[in-house]
């Protein structure tokens, strides 16, 4: 159980990140969000965005506070993600590679 505007936070963040990159890139391009339920009892929630993706070291500090990859970003949006997403128990993590993609996980109510 978590409170909508905690999940708004971390999708509206996810999908600004998202427009942002690709927009900075000069490119046009599609976001995707999908859903599932997954056999370990947890709902698996993913962004994936076209724009020019993410290389494995940039991956290991984005959810860091303060880390930036943005000219004007203050490095703050996915490290308080990553705080909403745990207290409700659930992980978020990101995957290298062209277009950025992002997972995070709820557990389903019982």
């Amino acid at each position: 159980m978590a409170e909508s505007i905690q999940i708004e936070h971390v999708l509206v963040n996810l999908l600004r990140n998202g427009i942002e990159a690709m927009r900075d890139a000069g490119m046009r391009g599609v976001i995707t969000v999908k859903t599932r339920a997954e056999d370990s009892g947890v709902v698996r929630v993913s962004v994936r965005d076209s724009g020019p993706g993410l290389d494995s070291e940039t991956v290991k500090h984005l959810f860091d506070p303060f880390y930036t990859t943005k000219a004007q970003g203050l490095g703050m949006g996915l490290a308080i993600s990553r705080t909403i997403i745990e207290s409700l128990g659930g992980r978020i993590w990101a995957e290298p590679g062209k277009g950025a993609t992002f997972h995070f996980t709820l557990p389903l109510a019982p």
